[in-house]
């Protein structure tokens, strides 16, 4: 893998915030600037999920949804809030396999304040 700063480290600034408030330690330091800060986050995407696909989860909240949603797939990013590296670790799929519809919409803050 080359690790060529300027064109591995150009994570968006919406990711660099998730990383920074729901990012999970990694144990080992970031490949391009050996810092310590570097996270894993866990984006789920799903047509069952509905509203909720692209959402970050814990390992907890991924063990509960196995069994309420059919399928949704996990993208595993590690993130350097230091230099914006950011890499997609591997993906999966998780559910029961059941086929469900969407959640109900729920309103959010955009719907309420536009």
């Amino acid at each position: 893998m080359d690790l060529n700063a300027p064109t591995q480290c150009d994570a968006d600034p919406m990711l660099i915030r998730a990383a920074l408030h729901h990012g999970e330690p990694r144990e080992e330091p970031c490949p391009v600037c050996e810092s310590p800060q570097l996270v894993l986050l866990r984006y789920t995407f799903g047509s069952q999920l509905g509203q909720f696909s692209g959402r970050i989860r814990t390992v907890v909240e991924l063990e509960e949804m196995e069994h309420e949603f059919g399928e949704f797939r996990v993208y595993e990013v590690e993130v350097c809030p230091d230099c914006g590296w950011n890499h997609v670790l591997t993906h999966y799929v998780l559910g029961d396999g059941r086929r469900r519809r969407p959640p109900r919409h729920q309103p959010t803050v955009e719907d309420i304040y536009g």
